[in-house]
């Protein structure tokens, strides 16, 4: 009996694998894809194009490219094109419960503070134009009345975020002399941001006062040399020492620094223009309050609890600011348009301080009811269910949310939201379904604690932005 032809008895299965020779020239590939060509031009298709046939000529030399794969080139290199152009930076949908997330972007903008924003940076500018006497203007005149009406400060600044107003005034203030800080306020920030590293940048000596947990005015008084240039506050917004503890208020602080003729500079980290108490939230040290009790210089963030773009302002005297100002430092640390924008429209909210909680995201979330987020969480439930079924369970429940951002650390909002269990009760399959929330078209963030994974409600206004993800999310799990 003749043995079989091994080609014949292989060749079907040789058959179903592309060779290098059944790829097509990049030319021909690009003339398949004209419309491709014309949407994004020939730079970018003709590299993509050539980056796909190299990989797919790989696998073909190793028998691992199937014959039918060359036939979808054209949308194969379509996708390429279209991933390539996906921004690195994405909105998302945060369930948290941190409503000021660091990582996600801090406060959002309200619309007056967008549309400002698309007016303006469209289009040619008055930054630095005076439009009364058609010279040169400064970018602070544009912003500093505002701020000074709405803190009571004599003049104002601002740059690109607060540890910038920080190193900035040091800098101005206390360059190649002595700054005095009580040791319990040596706060650290995000990104190992420290203040000992502050004043090391801004070229200050550091001068510890006090111990961890209590500080006196004698203890300022006794540490004021020669060398003093500045005595610094520090409002600990991030953390909290509780127990046998004392510290020395900006009131009783700003004579003993005047007396020995000290600027005083206050730190008020997250800052806030107005008091979050009359909405049932925990209150924060005002700028206002503090330049009413003597502070030379105030400095506060304006995306945290203010609601606005990252910044960093500064108020308070005008000869302090003055020199703050003039200070070489600060044009490198200057806020660019875009920002300021967003920054003068979110100011003049406050104006209307009746309409803030309307107006301002980052309040309004913040003051949300916890009944109607708990409506919200029951309403969600059956949709949420029948995606993730039978692969894991979900139930209503009463949370905790935060403020976020080293605003009030250890307060607590009540708050709502649905906590998802996965039925083998593997930790993995848990993570594996945090990776599915992540890669929805919109990505959806929560958190896993207590081996559930939990999607807080309180910053979900607009429900479809999880409701019209589902039928994706499903097919995902399937």
């Amino acid at each position: 009996m003749t043995a079989p032809d091994e080609s014949v008895v292989h060749g079907s299965k040789a058959q179903d694998k592309a060779a290098p020779k059944d790829l097509p020239a990049l030319d021909r590939l690009l003339r398949e894809c004209a419309p491709l060509v014309a949407e994004h031009g020939h730079t970018l298709v003709a590299a993509e194009g050539r980056a796909l046939l190299d990989a797919l000529r790989t696998r073909a030399l190793a028998g691992q490219l199937p014959l039918a794969e060359v036939a979808t080139l054209p949308a194969a290199l379509a996708a390429r094109v279209a991933a390539r152009l996906q921004p690195s930076m994405r909105a998302v949908v945060n369930l948290t419960g941190t409503v000021i997330h660091t990582n996600l972007g801090r406060a959002l903008l309200a619309d007056a503070a967008l549309q400002q924003v698309l007016a303006l940076m469209g289009s040619p500018n008055n930054l630095e134009f005076d439009l009364a006497t058609g010279s040169r203007g400064d970018r602070d005149d544009l912003i500093e009345g505002l701020l000074c009406e709405l803190t009571g400060a004599e003049a104002a600044t601002v740059v690109n975020n607060n540890a910038a107003a920080v190193l900035l005034g040091i800098a101005a203030l206390a360059r190649g002399k002595e700054a005095i800080v009580s040791r319990g306020e040596l706060v650290e920030i995000g990104g190992a941001f420290r203040m000992p590293d502050v004043m090391a940048a801004a070229g200050a000596t550091l001068v510890e006062v006090g111990t961890t947990n209590r500080t006196h005015p004698r203890d300022y008084e006794q540490a004021i040399t020669p060398r003093t240039g500045l005595v610094v506050k520090v409002h600990t917004s991030n953390y909290q020492v509780q127990g046998f503890t004392a510290s020395v208020d900006e009131a009783t602080l700003a004579p003993v620094a005047h007396r020995a003729g000290l600027p005083l500079m206050t730190d008020l980290g997250s800052g806030a223009l107005v008091d979050l108490s009359k909405w049932g939230l925990p209150p924060e040290p005002l700028p206002q309050a503090m330049l009413k009790a003597g502070c030379d210089v105030v400095t506060f963030s304006g995306d945290k609890l203010l609601g606005g773009p990252q910044a960093g302002l500064i108020v308070g005297s005008r000869e302090v600011v003055g020199r703050i100002r003039k200070f070489p430092m600060k044009r490198a640390l200057r806020l660019s348009k875009l920002p300021f924008a967003a920054l003068e429209a979110t100011l003049r909210l406050y104006l209307r301080p009746e309409r803030l909680v309307q107006d301002l995201p980052t309040l309004r979330l913040l003051t949300r009811p916890a009944e109607q987020i708990a409506a919200l969480a029951r309403q969600l439930l059956p949709e949420v269910a029948a995606a993730v079924s039978p692969r894991f369970t979900v139930e209503a429940v009463a949370l905790q949310s935060q403020i976020g951002s080293g605003s009030l650390p250890v307060e607590r909002l009540p708050s709502a939201g649905l906590a998802l269990t996965a039925a083998d009760g593997r930790g993995r399959t848990l993570e594996a379904l945090a990776t599915a929330l992540r890669e929805l078209p919109r990505p959806v963030i929560g958190r896993i604690q207590d081996d559930r994974l939990l999607l807080d409600l309180r910053c979900l206004e607009e429900s479809t932005l999880l409701t019209s993800q589902l039928s994706v999310l499903k097919e995902a799990l399937a």
